[in-house]
């Protein structure tokens, strides 16, 4: 059952900072800001939501297909994608460009400076649900904004339900272009911030925009997840990791354990649950795709958390 991933794909530059930026950044300068770094420690990462997502699934057990954009650097993820065996027949190359990334410093304090670059993103509207076949669910990852909206309408247009994941993607539409992708969507992902942010573009509460979809979903981070589905809110509690290393990609995580449940018709808590695992596991590493577990090890994560076998 193909799960069409419309998103990002995207290299994540980390550097650290051996220091604290407040010792280099003076107040009283701020309005002539000139300063520079030194990063001896540096490391890029594979990232960007379709990505990340699919990586994920495809770990489930799920039949990820991304539609994504890359530029002119992108062998090493290409290279990735046949190692992993992740089907790139909608990963659209965009010549003369570079491949979406992030440059993101990080200092002692755990303080960031994040520069990020859209590149071939900014193209995503060249790809259309249209092409892919055999399409089950779909999910609208954070991806270039008329890209967004164009596979939106396709999907609806399609008759393919999708979950509506706007992630940092949301401050680019206002009230009305939000409300139209509700109505189209069929699910809603968000974590608290977007979901507040959510209502204030919309002027709606959470109770109004849930019933617009089959489920509005909110992850909460360590206080877990809330699904608010038929009328009901499902609490779903998060999975203590066995270590706290980096939260990048735990998102993503979560929404393919829900891309998993709601394809295979899993009811909510247990869908809930899985998400809520497996940005568990994603958490005690480094990166959005260095955690590396079978179905079988995650069926006894899910057996040790919650009681019950998820496979």
């Amino acid at each position: 059952m193909r799960t069409l991933i419309c998103g990002s794909i995207a290299y994540d530059n980390i550097m650290v900072f051996p220091d604290h930026f407040k010792n280099h950044i003076l107040p009283e300068k701020i309005h002539v800001l000139n300063v520079a770094f030194l990063v001896p420690e540096m490391r890029r990462e594979f990232g960007g939501c379709a990505g990340n997502i699919a990586y994920n699934l495809q770990m489930l057990g799920g039949e990820p297909v991304m539609m994504a954009t890359i530029g002119d650097d992108h062998t090493p993820y290409t290279a990735r994608f046949d190692q992993l065996k992740l089907t790139q027949q909608h990963v659209r190359h965009i010549p003369d460009t570079f491949t979406a990334q992030a440059f993101i410093t990080t200092d002692l304090d755990d303080n960031q400076i994040t520069a990020f670059h859209p590149g071939a993103m900014n193209f995503s509207h060249l790809n259309s649900v249209s092409d892919a076949e055999n399409i089950r669910l779909g999910i609208i990852a954070p991806d270039g904004r008329d890209g967004m909206m164009q596979h939106a309408r396709e999907f609806h247009e399609a008759g393919i339900p999708f979950v509506f994941d706007p992630g940092q993607g949301l401050p680019m539409y206002n009230g009305d272009e939000l409300l139209e992708f509700i109505h189209k969507a069929d699910y809603i992902a968000v974590n608290d911030y977007e979901g507040q942010l959510l209502q204030e573009r919309t002027t709606q509460s959470l109770e109004s925009l849930a019933s617009k979809a089959k489920a509005l979903i909110i992850t909460l981070g360590a206080q877990g997840s809330i699904i608010y589905t038929n009328g009901q809110q499902i609490n779903i509690p998060c999975v203590k990791p066995q270590a706290i290393v980096d939260p990048t990609g735990c998102g993503d995580a979560y929404r393919a354990g829900l891309l998993y449940g709601i394809v295979n018709d899993l009811d909510w808590q247990t869908t809930g649950q899985l998400g809520s695992l497996m940005g568990s596991l994603k958490i005690a590493q480094r990166g959005g795709q260095n955690h590396q577990f079978s179905r079988d090890e995650i069926d006894q994560y899910y057996f040790e958390s919650f009681g019950t076998r998820i496979f």
